[in-house]
């Protein structure tokens, strides 16, 4: 999952390492040089009722008059050339930020000229929410001329109706990705997106600053706390009154529901809802975690976090006015690129456990490629779609930008391990454990959850609710949308999600611009978030 601006992002080290990376796989010429071929006996087959009309073959010779046969050849070069697929022209939305769309149109221009299609891109509102609108409102109406989408990994449920199914087109290809991305993309049996890249909550921090402290790199939140309190403490002595320990993302979005994930599951307190349904937020290791959080406020971390995104935190960290930060893999590259004030003295890890018995959690986000059930053009969008996901490109955009890949096989592959730190962290032995959104269990519902999710937490960090309180009410809340959490796919009940929605606390998005949740919050620091 990645919103807005990195901001400077690193050159591209070189062109890819392999020609591979800029060939489209052997499955996509074999496919066009396969329709050329039934093409051209296509065009035989029409041709030999018309060969009547010309010279017949001389009776008792077997030899054709030389005549007839170049009219019947010069006959079925015409009418191949008819019947012959003319090049399509696809609609790819991809990209959150300039730099982003622009691999994205080069590696789409790569399979246009060695297929001879077109390919147009869509660059999408940079804020998530906007981009989500967008496709229900394109694909709402049936529109044929968006082929390829970018999606988040959870959006599959929500716009799998319109998604085409890629299993026909994929005869067992599928198998080369990582099971928990497929299966994340499998809805009702239909396969409809293929994974792209791999996103994982990390944390990062300035290894100068602690290296000059003599401060290891901490396993457990107490330890970060502790770190980041010892260094915020050195820095304001030395007269920086804008440096803070820790910077994360507070903002009533998408980005509080994977921070609340993460301290919930990194204490041991369960996953919200679990994958069989159970909703199991109401427990005191949940509430524990949410009550430390909210601590950590004008202590080791800005009152304003509650107002910040991703973009405003990197922007931040960049700047050099923090130690610690949580954030997404994109990152590293925006803090090693030529205007970060930190470029060369930043490291990564995994975010902290819950103490010792704790777990190294982290949401586990990424995005996907779909094809639109609208398109004209179904066969040569999947092709596309097969070539963006395929191991050269994959490699390519590990090695030269920092993509976590989606393919298993590329795990194992030195030249990409060593391509960033975090590379390594979805290896088994890492303790680093993905954790998924509760969105492929909750299904359709899912916004409304994580909607639930946003405002209980929020009401702890930003009005102070007393955290037993709040995890009790969010956890009513979510049994009653799920028949006490056995079954999230009902939509009889007396009232839509939307409604639901507004009971939650008020963050129902009335016209779908993703910035409701801003415009009704408290106070002078959310306020401050439509600057």
């Amino acid at each position: 999952m990645r919103h807005g601006n990195p901001g400077s992002l690193a050159k591209p080290r070189g062109a890819p390492s392999s020609r591979d990376a800029t060939t489209p796989p052997v499955h996509g010429r074999r496919r066009h040089r396969m329709r050329e071929l039934a093409s051209t006996i296509a065009a035989a087959r029409l041709t030999m009722p018309v060969m009547s009309m010309f010279r017949p073959i001389p009776p008792g010779t077997g030899v054709a008059d030389p005549s007839y046969v170049v009219w019947a050849l010069l006959l079925c070069l015409l009418i191949s050339s008819t019947v012959h697929a003319q090049p399509v022209e696809l609609m790819l939305s991809c990209g959150r930020f300039e730099a982003e769309v622009a691999r994205c149109r080069a590696a789409a221009g790569n399979w246009a000229r060695a297929t001879g299609n077109r390919v147009r891109v869509l660059a999408a509102p940079q804020q998530v929410e906007r981009r989500l609108a967008l496709y229900q409102e394109l694909l709402g109406v049936g529109t044929d001329r968006l082929d390829v989408l970018e999606i988040d990994s959870i959006w599959t449920a929500r716009l799998a109706p319109d998604l085409l199914d890629l299993k026909p087109y994929l005869a067992g290809a599928e198998q080369g990705f990582q099971a928990t991305l497929i299966a994340n993309d499998t809805v009702d049996g239909r396969l409809v997106a293929l994974p792209w890249f791999v996103d994982l909550g990390l944390l990062y921090y300035r290894t100068d600053l602690l290296a000059a402290a003599a401060i290891r790199t901490p396993e457990t939140w107490p330890q970060l706390e502790d770190a980041a309190m010892r260094i915020q403490d050195s820095r304001r002595g030395a007269g920086d009154d804008r440096f803070w320990g820790f910077l994360w993302q507070g903002w009533r979005g998408e980005g509080l529901t994977c921070n609340a994930l993460e301290w919930i599951a990194s204490w041991r307190g369960g996953g919200i809802v679990e994958p069989g349904g159970r909703v199991s937020v109401d427990n005191p290791r949940a509430a524990y975690a949410l009550s430390r959080a909210r601590r950590w406020l004008g202590l080791i971390s800005p009152e304003s976090v509650l107002a910040d995104s991703e973009a405003a935190t990197l922007e931040r960290f960049a700047a050099g006015n923090a130690a610690f930060m949580r954030h997404w893999p994109y990152a590293w590259e925006a803090l090693q690129g030529p205007e970060s004030a930190v470029r060369g003295n930043v490291g990564v890890a995994p975010l902290p456990k819950g103490g010792v018995g704790g777990r190294h959690a982290a949401a586990l986000g990424g995005w996907q490629l779909a094809v639109s059930r609208h398109s004209r053009h179904p066969d040569a969008a999947v092709d596309l779609v097969r070539y963006l996901t395929s191991t050269a490109v994959q490699r390519a955009r590990a090695i030269e930008h920092g993509y976590l890949p989606s393919r298993s096989g590329l795990l194992t592959d030195s030249e990409v391990l060593d391509a960033a730190p975090y590379m390594r962290f979805l290896a088994a032995d890492s303790g680093l454990v993905p954790t998924a959104r509760p969105s492929t269990v909750t299904g359709v519902w899912y916004p409304d959850v994580s909607r639930r999710i946003q405002s209980a937490v929020f009401d702890v960090l930003m009005a102070g609710l007393d955290a037993d309180e709040a995890v009790a009410g969010l956890a009513a809340g979510l049994n009653r949308l799920s028949q006490g959490g056995t079954n999230w796919s009902a939509r009889a009940l007396a009232q839509g999600p939307d409604e639901v929605g507004d009971e939650a606390g008020g963050v129902r998005d009335r016209d779908g611009d993703g910035e409701t949740d801003i415009r009704r919050g408290r106070g002078d620091v959310l306020g401050r978030a439509e600057q």
